[in-house]
């Protein structure tokens, strides 16, 4: 698997080089995401430029008013400060007029950019391979979408905004008061050097702090997640208690990681009001003596007061959404790792096609292991004719379900070959490979909707007749018939809902009805009860006789209706031939058949 800048995405610390990284890969993203917004985002900066510069001319046109325009009224000439009061009644109201234009343009550039990174987090999740999904927690993937991207929202709906706004502000103003008298406008700067410093240091002592908050974060969500979807587990072996104190424990040091924020943004705060309330002071200290002086107008003075104090009003709100975008830069190197990474299992260039599938399967030389782990399966031959059907049994990490998730190609070989019908399953591409091999699992999953929509995942666009003609022939139809609603009855409302065993039954019809030429059942009859199973075995015997299957079972009970039976140990193949041959073999098929006799009685 692949990942970029971090090989920890729970990484709090991180070097220079790995910071570097991932705020290159972070903004990167930003950059993408923002790129298909170029026509809004050319017109928000035009506005935020027009609207700044409407706002700073005013102070400019009080300083013309006191200093000209009313020494020309004592004179008899109103032209002058009708001219003044003019021009600033115009540029509030454009400002007024420009700043709300621009709000509403920066908020849609900004719900499209959001739109488009949920929108990326969903189908590139979607379309990593089993691997990743297998090791990275659902909770996180959920902090992901939830938490994370909730957060970017809100520094891209207002802080962004605010943020851009606010430095055009400055600078304008800040010119503006170069222009009225640039001896101040050096005072201004001094002021803005200790101003520099306390950005430093709240950068370099909150971005630890925002980082750990996004990993907190996710272990709360993730532990909720967690407690909640195994809540019968948690009733039945009254685990409530130790919950609570695993979810206390982590809660609390989200609590901490929060108030060590708000402790540091404590202190950034009143220190940019202390430094800005120096600077005006400075400026009136300063512009005083130069009135006393004769070198400096009255109205010179008003105009730099009020252009001080409004230069650094936005620095508080820059400080505020500092603070966002320290959470936010956490949360984009949280969402852009989650992006970055890439599918083990990848779609071929060039794929080729199977004319006329028979489902014969066949491995040659095969060696696998999870990830970087060991080597689970080493040079392993095994050739499955088309139309039979193989049981694979064994002890629990043998490597049964590895077997079977290597021919549903949810991982590849290291090394070796896996083929179907002499082409190998890489080559396929994967929408040829799910119509030709389908694979039922143990989980039995339902999506939202109706139990008829969920038997049609198998072929879209099949006729009711032939959901209802799949549901028969695996013993579904008579449970089925007797829902509130038939067919229609959605599974996840009330009066809708169905049994572990009643899942399983309707998860087979599905995986009939897309009729593949290799069927794969991986321990898919564990949780029936024995009628349900051996109605499910009568429609297996009936539909599977001219389909390659694989069964995977822990019931021998499953093992009857197989043509071969393959006993699989430490990634090995030991034992292989009929039922009646293995037991007569007295090998370890045998002795689990004899196990199996004995539970019975």
């Amino acid at each position: 698997m692949q990942h970029t800048g971090v090989s920890n995405e729970d990484a709090i610390t991180l070097s220079r080089e790995q910071r570097k990284s991932v705020r290159r890969r972070s903004f990167h993203l930003l950059g993408k995401l923002a790129a298909p917004q170029k026509r809004l985002l050319t017109l928000t900066v035009a506005l935020v430029l027009l609207s700044n510069a409407a706002r700073v001319a005013l102070p400019m046109l009080i300083a013309y008013a006191i200093d000209h325009a009313l020494p020309a009224l004592r004179q008899g000439d109103f032209a002058a400060l009708g001219i003044a009061g003019g021009a600033y009644i115009l540029c509030a109201i454009l400002g007024g007029v420009l700043l709300g234009w621009y709000i509403n343009s920066a908020a849609k550039m900004s719900q499209a950019m959001l739109l488009d990174l949920r929108l990326r987090v969903f189908r590139h999740t979607q379309r990593l391979s089993l691997e990743f999904h297998e090791n990275y927690t659902s909770g996180r993937i959920i902090s992901r979408q939830t938490s994370d991207v909730e957060t970017l929202r809100e520094l891209l709906d207002q802080g962004v905004s605010e943020l851009a706004s606010s430095c055009v502000f400055i600078l304008f103003t800040l010119a503006s008061i170069f222009i009225l008298d640039w001896r101040s406008g050096l005072v201004i700067c001094v002021a803005a050097i200790p101003l520099v410093l306390l950005f430093r240091w709240y950068q370099k002592n909150s971005e630890v702090l925002y980082r750990e908050s996004r990993v907190v974060s996710a272990r709360v969500i993730s532990t909720f997640v967690e407690t909640m979807t195994g809540i019968r587990a948690v009733k039945a072996f009254r685990r409530e208690k130790s919950n609570d104190e695993k979810y206390t424990t982590i809660a609390e040091a989200y609590r901490e990681n929060s108030v060590r924020s708000f402790n540091l943004f404590g202190i950034l705060q009143p220190g940019l009001m202390l430094i800005g309330n120096l600077a005006v002071a400075s400026v009136l200290a300063y512009g005083g003596f130069r009135i006393l002086e004769g070198s400096m107008a009255v109205g010179v003075l008003v105009a730099l007061l009020l252009a001080s104090k409004r230069v650094f009003q936005p620095v508080e709100g820059i400080a505020m959404f500092y603070s966002s975008l320290q959470s936010a830069t956490a949360a984009l190197e949280k969402v852009s790792g989650l992006l970055e990474e890439e599918p083990t299992v990848v779609e071929p260039e060039h794929p080729k096609s199977i004319e006329t599938v028979a489902g014969h399967l066949e491995f040659k030389d095969a060696v696998f292991g999870y990830g970087d782990g060991p080597v689970i399966m080493d040079r392993f031959s095994l050739d499955i004719p088309a139309g039979q059907t193989v049981a694979v049994v064994g002890q629990t990490g043998a490597g049964k379900s590895t077997l079977a998730k290597l021919i549903a190609r949810f991982y590849d070989l290291r090394s070796g070959t896996l083929s179907l019908d002499g082409v190998a399953i890489e080559q396929l591409s994967n929408a040829e490979l799910r119509r030709h091999v389908v694979m039922v699992t143990q989980e039995a999953f339902l999506f939202s909707g109706s139990v008829a929509e969920n038997i049609a995942l198998g072929r879209p666009g099949a006729s009711l007749a032939d959901i209802e003609a799949a549901a028969r022939a695996v013993g579904a139809h008579e449970f089925i018939a007797e829902l509130p609603e038939g067919y229609d009855t959605d599974v996840n409302k009330r009066g809708g809902r169905v049994s572990a065993g009643q899942r399983q039954l309707i998860s087979f019809a599905r995986a009939f009805l897309a009729d593949p030429a290799v069927l794969i059942l991986d321990e898919a009859t564990s949780s029936l009860d024995i009628p349900s199973e051996r109605a499910v075995q009568r429609g297996l015997q009936t539909l599977l006789g001219n389909r390659t299957a694989l069964i995977i079972a822990h019931r021998l009970s499953t093992v009857q209706i197989a043509d071969r039976v393959l006993v699989v140990h430490d990634g090995q193949i030991v034992e292989d031939g009929t039922p009646e041959e293995l037991i007569g073999a007295e090998g370890r098929f045998a002795a689990l058949h004899k196990a199996w006799r004995d539970s019975l009685v």
